[in-house]
């Protein structure tokens, strides 16, 4: 069951923020504090996945990252942001973007190596058949029997 729709404006700021993530430790131990705000969830959007959020200094977004069937895109709000491809390290300021295409195995994500909090913007695509994939780490999301996901070893291991 969704959430009555809303269109009126808001302020991105105004949403709830939810800390913490999804990965188990190891893991989340070493990704730092970080706060995300769900705007796909406000406006109750099914097709795109839309957040925005703040990696106070020291953190970092996610573990190294692509996506099988899920296009992502990144926006620099405030602050500076490091972006950690295959290709190696770049510096991400305000209003600087940068787009993942679904399938091309090139990890990636954001380190907070600054003094202050830095934001962003994450707009990608949702398949329910997508898988992800941790080049550098001992993850992977599994669909358990009741078709929630869960964390696994890449042996298939629960944590």
């Amino acid at each position: 069951m969704t959430k009555e729709h809303t269109n009126a404006p808001i302020d991105l700021y105004a949403i709830p923020a939810l800390k913490g993530g999804g990965f188990p430790e190891p893991f989340k131990s070493t990704l730092g504090p970080a706060t995300v705000r769900s705007v796909e969830a406000h406006f109750d959007l099914t097709k795109f996945g839309v957040s925005v959020e703040v990696l106070p200094p020291g953190s970092q977004s996610a573990l190294r990252h692509w996506h099988v069937e899920n296009d992502e895109l990144v926006v620099v709000l405030s602050g500076e942001l490091t972006l950690v491809t295959n290709a190696g390290r770049t510096r991400m300021q305000p209003n600087m973007c940068v787009g993942f295409k679904a399938g091309i195995p090139d990890g990636h994500h954001l380190i907070n190596e600054s003094e202050q909090d830095a934001s962003f913007l994450v707009v990608g695509s949702r398949s329910d058949n997508d898988n992800v994939h941790y080049p550098d780490d001992d993850i992977q999301w599994l669909k358990n029997a009741d078709g929630k996901s869960i964390a696994a070893r890449k042996d298939g291991r629960a944590y």
